[in-house]
C-alpha cells in the first residue's frame, strides 16, 4: 500500500487553515489599528511637548505645526490637524458632545484610520479621530471621550 494524503485529508486540511485565517485576520487588523492609535497617542503628546517649549521661548503658540519645525506624519501617513483658538471662527473649533470646545489654548488631532473628520465628535467621521481634549489633559480615540 502506497502512503500519501488522500483527497478527503488535503480537503480538511485547507479547511482548517482557511477557518484559522478567517478567525486570526480580523484581530490582527485590530492589533494593528490599537498599536497606530498607540502611536497617535505618544506622537500627539511629543507634540504638546514641543510646542509648550515653543510658547515658553517665544511667548505664543505657532501658527502652524511646519512654523514649530514638527512635520511628524500620523500613522496613516497623513499630517497631524492644529488650530490655534485665539482667532479661529466658531466653525473651525472641535466640539464634544454638547458642542463645547474641546480646547482653550488649541486643536491637535489625527484623522484616524479613515482620514475623514468633522467638528463634532459625535460625526461618524469623527469617532476613530485620535484627538486633545481639555488643553491635554485627555489624549486618545474620540469614542473615548
Amino acid at each position: 500500500r502506497r502512503r500519501g494524503f488522500t483527497l478527503l485529508e488535503l480537503v480538511v486540511a485547507l479547511s482548517v487553515v482557511a477557518l484559522l485565517t478567517m478567525i486570526a485576520a480580523p484581530a490582527y487588523r485590530a492589533q494593528i489599528n490599537r498599536s497606530r492609535v498607540s502611536q497617535a497617542i505618544g506622537d500627539i503628546k511629543l507634540i504638546e511637548m514641543k510646542l509648550e517649549r515653543y510658547q515658553t521661548d517665544r511667548g505664543r503658540l505657532p501658527s502652524t505645526l511646519t512654523e514649530a519645525g514638527l512635520t511628524l506624519l500620523d500613522p496613516w501617513g497623513r499630517a497631524y490637524r492644529y488650530l490655534v483658538m485665539e482667532g479661529a471662527s466658531v466653525g473651525q473649533v472641535r466640539k464634544d458632545h454638547s458642542l463645547h470646545p474641546l480646547n482653550t489654548d488649541y486643536d491637535l488631532y489625527s484623522m484616524g484610520a479613515d482620514g475623514q473628520s468633522a467638528t463634532p465628535l459625535t460625526a461618524a467621521k469623527s469617532r476613530d479621530d485620535v484627538i486633545r481634549a481639555r488643553n491635554g489633559s485627555f489624549v486618545g480615540l474620540a469614542t473615548n471621550y
